[in-house]
């Protein structure tokens, strides 16, 4: 041990606790597996739970420990500073093994209750501590008397332990202290990401199973409330930002817009919960979003763009194809919330990447997963990039078919296996799922149009030069597709899948305009078998295409969403796009009348010219002003007052 501390010299207290730290995770995380041990047999978690949780361990340890590892590499001594920093230092490890300890032993409780480890709930709780205080000394006072002699005991013993940590140290000359440093700094950065892509270290990269508790395992208690924490951060609503609206009248607004008869609507705490009927009226169809990255109208000839997209506009001739089809926002998780979950746009961050949206969320995978389809994900890149990986396995998506899971793409570029490749691996999957005979909900999500744009040589002519231009990636991206429609068209599971290809937002979301309409403008087209070719010049906003797609697949639902199912007739006066540019609110009514709400600026109201893609001040009736208002601030009173949870809806179906 001695030599060890030689060896180390000033960071031998760090380096101690780091072990320490990463030993105590792993005990807890090896009690709760055996208390829970039918469940990680179930899911085959044993190794998933250890080797994810030492990587989540190892970067926590590193973010608690970074910066007392630097100050110790050049503070450390016999001196006054020295002496002073090691009185912080004691303090600094003490708690963080408070930290440690007291949150792993909190664990236990807490998933009796929750079925979870610790998260933002713990975090809620702590803003009301009378109350909380109050239900736990009613129904949990053993609970609380092991929280309490555990956090006595550890401080004590952590106290007494951190003296023997900085005695006998050995110092470094001065001048090896700054590489010291540096080389401190660079392997505790590297630790914490625990990654070299493009996003660091967060719970969907050790995510691994539909049971939301397992993927939890993976985690420690700490690492999750401070990752919920700062996920709340995020959770911006739209009561901060734009004018105030009683709460009655935005329900009262939101229901009185639905395309939904009032005996539709069900009674209870979730406002516009109701029974949506079908249209198709068949065996039940499989359905496969093929989601296009930033693939905006202004590539696709047929929609008023450039001629990049000759496939596209094939099926715009072909299929379904709505002229007037507007996203919801300008990010991927924007448009995947859009597609899945139906979900209005918000000025937070998408609920893809919001904390209390992980689990319990509607979403249409989770209503068909309850009708016996398999339900997957299918991407070129890493799923757990966006956390999309977490928010799907939460939320009712069993299967993520992944760049881990492709055997030998053919192209590999920066964000992963080529288009081609993944429609290869999208049909290899539904032949497979259709021999079977199990009906499939599958988004297909491309990415080869991203920058920088790397995708292989295919024969067709490129838009321009050089090679990696947005342009290129675009019809490569377009080719792939139209390679993928060609061979559908001749599969056995054709007649039996609705398809739509539907961009996730546009490419560039640029202007001076508030909301700059025309770079939301993007493709949508529905196809399969039984569709026949309908250019539906309706203003339709991505959050009709799910209930449109139930409904065309034969789904008849009790479910929250507020799009309209696009099978039916919708009046005019429900049309609607919705479109939130950062937290600017745009709605745009189908004779093309715009209101925008901005934090801070209030409610203005324009005419909108979709020929020269010009806003002009002009007034806008008082209803159509209140019907955006209050839309702008649905999704927030959605989220927060959970009217937005899945419900097991196939028997309130049947009535």
């Amino acid at each position: 041990m001695n030599k060890v501390k030689v060896l180390l010299g000033p960071l031998y207290p760090v380096v101690s606790a780091a072990v320490v730290f990463i030993v105590l995770f792993t005990i807890s995380r090896l009690g709760l597996s055996l208390w829970q041990i039918d469940r990680v047999n179930d899911v085959q978690g044993w190794g998933n739970i250890f080797l994810g949780g030492l990587r989540v361990d190892v970067s926590s340890v590193c973010y608690l420990l970074v910066l007392p590892a630097l100050l110790s590499a050049l503070f450390s001594g016999d001196h006054l500073i020295g002496r002073c920093w090691h009185m912080i230092l004691r303090l600094w490890l003490t708690a963080g093994l408070w930290l440690v300890v007291y949150m792993e032993v909190a664990t236990v409780p807490f998933i009796q209750e929750y079925d979870l480890r610790p998260n933002r709930l713990f975090i809620e709780y702590l803003i009301y501590p009378k109350e909380v205080f109050g239900m736990l000394w009613s129904g949990y006072k053993l609970e609380l008397l092991i929280g309490l002699i555990t956090s006595v005991l550890t401080i004590f013993i952590g106290w007494r332990w951190s003296k023997k940590l900085v005695t006998g140290l050995v110092f470094p000359r001065w001048y090896w202290r700054p590489v010291i440093a540096v080389a401190v700094v660079a392997l505790g950065v590297m630790g914490a990401r625990s990654s070299f892509e493009h996003r660091p270290m967060n719970p969907a990269m050790v995510a691994f199973s539909s049971d939301p508790l397992m993927n939890d395992f993976a985690l420690n208690s700490s690492y999750s409330v401070i990752f919920a924490a700062k996920q709340m951060g995020s959770e911006a609503s739209a009561f901060q930002f734009y004018p105030k609206m009683a709460k009655n009248k935005i329900i009262e607004e939101v229901k009185a817009s639905m395309n939904v008869e009032p005996q539709d609507f069900v009674p209870g705490d979730r406002p516009t919960l109701a029974r949506h009927q079908a249209q198709y009226q068949g065996k039940p169809k499989n359905i496969v979003i093929l989601l296009l990255e930033s693939h905006g109208a202004q590539f696709v000839s047929r929609l008023g763009g450039i001629n990049a997209s000759p496939n596209i506009d094939r099926l715009i001739d072909e299929g379904w194809a709505f002229t007037r089809m507007y996203a919801t926002g300008t990010r991927s998780v924007r448009g995947i919330e859009a597609v899945t979950t139906g979900f209005t746009p918000t000025p937070a961050r998408a609920v893809v990447k919001l904390g209390k949206s992980q689990t319990n969320f509607f979403t249409i995978a989770d209503l068909l997963k309850k009708r016996g389809y398999h339900t997957q994900f299918i991407y070129g890149g890493e799923s757990h990039f966006d956390n999309m990986k977490s928010f799907f396995l939460g939320n009712g998506f069993v299967d993520m078919q992944d760049f881990p899971t492709f055997k030998s793409p053919e192209f590999v570029g920066s964000w992963g296996a080529s288009d081609t490749d993944l429609y290869k691996k999208a049909d290899e999957q539904f032949t497979q799922l259709d021999a079977q005979g199990k009906p499939f909900f599958s988004l297909v999500f491309s990415s080869s149009n991203h920058t920088p744009y790397e995708f292989p040589d295919s024969p067709f002519e490129l838009y321009n030069q050089p090679k990696n231009t947005q342009e290129n990636a675009v019809k490569y991206a377009d080719y792939a597709l139209g390679q993928f429609v060609k061979k559908a068209k001749q599969s056995p599971y054709w007649n039996d899948t609705i398809f739509v290809a539907v961009a996730d937002h546009d490419a560039r979301t640029s202007g001076n305009l508030p909301v700059p309409i025309g770079h939301f403008k993007i493709p949508a087209i529905i196809f399969g078998g039984g569709i026949e070719h309908r250019l539906d010049d309706r203003l339709v906003s991505q959050i009709d295409l799910p209930p449109t797609l139930l409904s065309l697949a034969g789904i008849t639902s009790v479910n929250p969403m507020v799009g309209n199912d696009m099978t039916k007739t919708v009046p005019v006066g429900k049309q609607r796009a919705l479109m939130q540019r950062d937290k600017n609110f745009g709605w745009m009514t189908a004779d093309n009348q715009v209101v925008v709400i901005r934090p801070e600026q209030g409610i203005t109201t324009y005419q909108y010219d979709p020929k020269h893609d010009t806003l002009t001040d002009h007034p806008v009736a008082d209803s159509i002003v209140e019907r955006a208002h209050a839309y702008a601030m649905w999704g927030s009173l959605a989220f927060q007052d959970n009217y937005y949870q899945a419900q097991d809806d196939y028997h309130e179906s049947q009535h």
